[in-house]
């Protein structure tokens, strides 16, 4: 199963419009386009609306969370498109992804955060074996949460998950500046970095194979 996993669009308009054409033009299709939140910046549905928009037009499954920056009335919108995954197990292509949408708590008083114990129940509730993770997130002490100020600041109960239940892969963002790749274990870990700088990844799961791309 071939995945396009993008993250922390932030508003930009621009770049979901110049990814969408580079996927008409790709000779193997994806199979799905996984989201991992932070679509607006501060904004309304109405930004997530054309945000969105080149993405849903491609006929291609969209599964999405909202991030800690998106605006109050965005995670509605996104269960009104029947997207999103937040606190929920959706089924693409038969695999199944657990979506945790905003963030871990953080000094800034953002829209959307949760408790670890939050986390922990999300995961809890909704995961099955060989589940994909979808998380605005970051698990805590790994290559994709670390910050500029070489501080590590993702969640520790998705961490433990992580360890216990070892999912093949977890899709995140959150921070900026972490994109890349790493491992728990065997659980593949991938923040595509931010696709409002033109940043995406192509992540083909049955070969545990990623590619970090730039449009």
């Amino acid at each position: 199963m071939l995945m396009i996993a993008v993250t922390d669009i932030h508003g930009d308009l621009k770049s979901p419009w110049k990814l969408a054409e580079t996927i008409k033009d790709m000779e193997r299709k994806p199979d799905a386009i996984l989201i991992a939140g932070d679509i607006t910046n501060f904004g309304t549905s109405k930004t997530a609306e054309e945000v969105l928009k080149p993405f849903l037009g491609l006929k291609i499954p969209v599964v999405a969370v909202h991030g800690n920056c998106d605006g109050r009335d965005v995670p509605e919108y996104l269960e009104t498109l029947g997207i999103s995954a937040h606190d929920r197990r959706v089924e693409v292509g038969g695999v199944g992804v657990v979506g945790i949408g905003g963030s871990n708590v953080t000094p800034f008083h953002t829209i959307w955060e949760l408790t670890e114990d939050e986390i922990w129940g999300i995961l809890r509730r909704n995961y099955h074996p060989g589940d994909v993770v979808l998380s605005h997130a970051p698990p805590y002490g790994t290559k994709v949460d670390l910050t500029r100020s070489s501080f590590h600041v993702g969640s520790r109960a998705l961490r433990k998950f992580i360890e216990d239940n070892r999912p093949p892969l977890v899709v995140t963002g959150h921070i900026h500046e972490a994109r890349g790749v790493d491992r728990i274990g065997n659980t593949l870990i991938v923040n595509p970095g931010p696709l409002f700088r033109g940043y995406y990844a192509l992540i083909d799961i049955a070969e545990q194979k990623v590619l970090l791309m730039h449009l």
